[in-house]
């Protein structure tokens, strides 16, 4: 595994390369950062909805007939945003990589503006959010999103509102395509049965713009402990919580370390405990931390019955006041260590959990291989310290609950 700069134009792109022999398969991304729902600003869903018309093949072949080239050969060519970045993933055999990458070359020169394909998109978006409405984990969820992050991208949604992609136009598709998809924010993941002299940037990229470098401003997580309730005729009340969750890169490994204790190691954490194995109220109950260049948070759900969601969020409160004012016990941090130190490095076992892992760590700006470092940071850590870390983080207890429920 390693990093190269290959020039482009004007711009030097940071490629993430591993040759692996294991199978005949080649695996490409492009990753676009500050491209995703984070940019939609006021037209929620614009960055989803772009995406999605780059699904869609090329304007001069149209959808079904570059769709087929690329089933007759098994070639998966997909793009997706998340909140930060919009990816294009393009997947296949060895034998066709060489073809595979000039169908990506033409998309990228000739997406399928059209109005047509547009208004496909926009009802089969709307039918989503029309549907969402009657999912109650997304609907709670999406409240949750609305208290921490109020205002912003984040709180709208990635998919937008029937409203917002109702009034999205082609040019404002065309614009942010031309704007985001740009070489200055690019980085690339490239792998498989290839050298890294196969990979030709020029042929791929020739079409995109130099562009400049965007920023990401981080977004401050609420703290102001609000709760929403939603009544829906639903048999289960549906509660999410969150918090923020302000841990600088060098102690992120003290926070896998304490949020796996807290709230993400199943039967062992202290939620789960509490909440199902001693009080039956929920059949599960788990809480996770979130750190991403635009958001650091602690997060957490659970279903009980709907006269049971008082106690619940009690319970929770108590637990997470518990936690940062007395801390762990030295067997808690053995198990988390014994499970973290044996599990963590089998996502290793593949090339593509590889790519993965070191996406991650070049994208959050740590070096190849920071991942190993981080399992000896966490073999290394002793109670005292972790005890210290987590009674000087009681923002977590400044929860906010979303809650979806049914009035008895």
């Amino acid at each position: 595994m390693k990093v190269v700069n290959l020039k482009v134009k004007n711009t030097q792109i940071p490629v993430i390369f591993e040759s692996s022999k294991a199978l005949p398969v080649v695996s490409l991304k492009l990753v676009f950062k500050v491209a995703g729902s984070y940019e939609d600003g006021k037209l929620a869903g614009l960055a989803n909805l772009s995406a999605r018309l780059l699904n869609e093949g090329t304007l001069k072949k149209g959808s079904n007939a570059f769709a087929k080239e690329l089933e007759m050969r098994a070639i998966s060519l997909h793009a997706q945003t998340g909140f930060e970045t919009l990816n294009i993933d393009l997947s296949c055999l060895k034998e066709h990589f060489e073809f595979a990458y000039l169908k990506l070359s033409e998309l990228l020169k000739d997406p399928n503006f059209s109005e047509y394909i547009l208004d496909k998109l926009k009802k089969l978006v709307i039918g989503e959010i029309l549907s969402n409405e009657s999912d109650f984990d997304y609907v709670a969820r999406s409240a949750l999103n609305e208290l921490l992050y109020p205002n912003t991208s984040f709180a709208r949604g990635s998919i937008g509102t029937k409203e917002s992609v109702s009034k999205i136009t082609l040019k404002e598709i065309k614009d942010f395509i031309s704007s985001h998809l740009d070489l200055a924010n690019l980085m690339v993941v490239f792998g498989g049965d290839v050298d890294l002299n196969e990979l030709k940037l020029e042929q791929i990229l020739s079409g995109l713009s130099d562009g400049k470098a965007r920023e990401l401003k981080k977004l401050q997580t609420s703290q102001k402990m609000s709760q929403k309730f939603i009544i829906k005729p639903s048999q289960q009340a549906y509660i999410y919580f969150g918090a923020p969750f302000e841990v600088g890169i060098d102690e992120r490994f003290k926070a896998k370390v304490a949020s796996f204790i807290l709230g993400e190691s199943g039967f062992g954490a202290r939620l789960m405990e509490e909440i199902r194995v001693k009080r039956g109220l929920a059949y599960s109950a788990y809480a996770r931390s979130g750190f991403m260049l635009s958001y650091s948070q602690i997060s957490g759900y659970l279903q009980t019955k709907n006269e049971s969601k008082d106690e619940a969020i009690s319970v929770v409160k108590d637990e997470f006041d518990k936690f940062v004012k007395k801390g762990v016990t030295a067997r808690e941090l053995a198990q988390a260590k014994r499970f973290l130190l044996g599990s963590q490095p089998l996502r290793q076992e593949t090339l593509f959990n590889r790519l993965n892992i070191a996406q991650g760590e070049v994208y959050n700006g740590f070096k190849i291989g920071s991942f190993k470092d981080e399992l000896d940071k966490i073999s290394k850590l002793k109670l005292s310290e972790l005890n210290e870390f987590i009674a000087s983080h009681d923002e977590i207890t400044k929860l906010s609950f979303a809650v979806l429920y049914n009035e008895i």
